[in-house]
């Protein structure tokens, strides 16, 4: 049987599983948790993958949760959804925005916020392991549903491969699939072979004047106007020392120093943050930024060399070709022509550091979240820039349907192109 026939079998579930589904976003939605501190979210998708008849797995690299289901003989199949949300104070005017606060891991008191979507993928991977256990008579081998926990912080796939993974799931693993809602239109899912997410690297960096009042700038080494002329020569490494075919971002999106008018302080803060497509262009970034902020300390006599820390690291999404040709050849059958080959996204994500682990090929994709009317008055008024509200935003809010029906085909059409018979 083809794998869109088995689909379709499998997805005749969806009518009757999809208002407790929309439950289940509602409520998620309305109680997120940050990064590690998922406990509820994970509590609520054990219950449902037990119901379902999986072995779960919980606490794993904290509070991840991994189902298995085992269905005979058959290659091992693994799909993945994150949990945590952000530190925002939510916008949307929905009836069931957040309204939650946590103390974050700095100690502070922060509002909490799904502002990303990962609301919308804990929903979809639930109701695609609750079709697939119904239907498990039309498929065979190993299913696994993994919820991770803080990918917000680029360290929460580490922390399950840490937390032994690897020796809770049949080896070996043929393929591991993700997906992600962003601002397009609800309805479509987007594929791209290679790389599809890029690497991020954040850097903190300290460099370090000589305080003096603001009366006496002969006896001060600036540490605000050597900030300032770091900023300025940033804005050159993309432009003169990155070949016109690559791409990377760089981005500095805080400066802190000093506390008074008057006062020269004796050390200022810069974090910034790169976005890279290729190890090489990665490595070529980070150095020059680190030898334009030490010659920038020489030129202004700085009393002692800049400290520099790494941090928020995400590697970059590269698209096993196969895998992702094969998604797409069923996505295709499926969806028709709401499935689409889309471009790279510089967002960033930890999802390959698990594939990565367990030695597994992957493919990772796109749905879109927002209104395709709503869309389409955006673009064809060339505003979609400013009247769609992207993920982080605060009044980022995917529309219900056909969102989560979407993202639901989605992973149980891309399981069964390795799982059906």
């Amino acid at each position: 049987m083809a794998s869109g026939s088995v689909a379709s079998s499998v997805l005749v579930g969806l009518a009757s599983s999809r208002a407790w589904q929309e439950q289940l976003y509602r409520d998620v939605h309305e109680h997120p948790e940050l990064s590690h501190q998922e406990q509820r979210t994970a509590s609520l998708v054990a219950r449902r993958l037990r119901g379902a008849g999986f072995d779960v797995h919980e606490g794993v690299g904290g509070t991840g949760v991994v189902g298995m289901l085992r269905n005979g003989a058959g290659p091992t199949v693994l799909l993945r959804a994150d949990m945590d949300a952000l530190p925002v104070r939510e916008s949307t005017g929905l009836p069931y925005a957040s309204e939650v606060t946590a103390i974050d891991a700095e100690g502070e008191r922060v509002p909490v916020m799904h502002a990303c979507g990962h609301d919308v993928h804990v929903a979809c991977l639930a109701g695609a392991a609750h079709l697939l256990a119904e239907g498990r008579k039309h498929w065979g081998g190993t299913l696994v549903a993994l919820f991770q926990p803080a990918e917000e912080v680029g360290d929460g796939a580490r922390g399950m491969v840490e937390g032994g993974l690897a020796s809770l799931i049949p080896a070996p693993v043929a393929v591991v699939l993700g997906q992600h809602v962003l601002p397009l239109p609800a309805g479509r899912v987007g594929t791209r072979p290679g790389p599809a997410l890029s690497a991020a690297d954040s850097m903190r960096i300290t460099v370090y004047g000589q305080g003096a009042h603001g009366s006496m700038p002969q006896a001060a080494v600036d540490p605000v106007v050597l900030a300032a002329m770091i900023v300025v020569r940033l804005q050159t490494v993309v432009s003169r020392e990155v070949a016109p075919g690559d791409t990377a971002v760089l981005t500095v999106g805080s400066i802190q120093a000093g506390t008074k008018s008057n006062v020269i302080p004796d050390q200022a803060v810069l974090q910034l943050n790169v976005r890279t497509y290729t190890e090489g262009t990665r490595t070529i970034v980070l150095e020059a930024i680190r030898r334009i902020v030490r010659a920038e300390c020489q030129a202004s006599s700085c009393p002692r060399e800049p400290d520099f820390e790494l941090f928020d690291r995400f590697p970059v999404t590269d698209n096993d070709c196969a895998a992702t040709g094969r998604v797409e050849s069923a996505f295709t059958e499926f969806f028709g022509d709401r499935a689409q080959r889309v471009g790279p996204e510089s967002a960033s994500e930890d999802f390959s550091d698990i594939p990565t682990a367990l030695g597994a090929s992957y493919t990772y994709w796109f749905i879109g979240g927002i209104d395709a009317d709503r869309y389409e008055q955006a673009a064809r008024a060339d505003r979609v820039a400013q009247d769609i509200p992207v993920n982080h935003s605060a009044a980022f809010a995917p529309v219900l349907q056909p969102t989560l029906d979407t993202g639901t085909e989605a992973l149980v059409v891309a399981a069964l192109a390795w799982l059906a018979p």
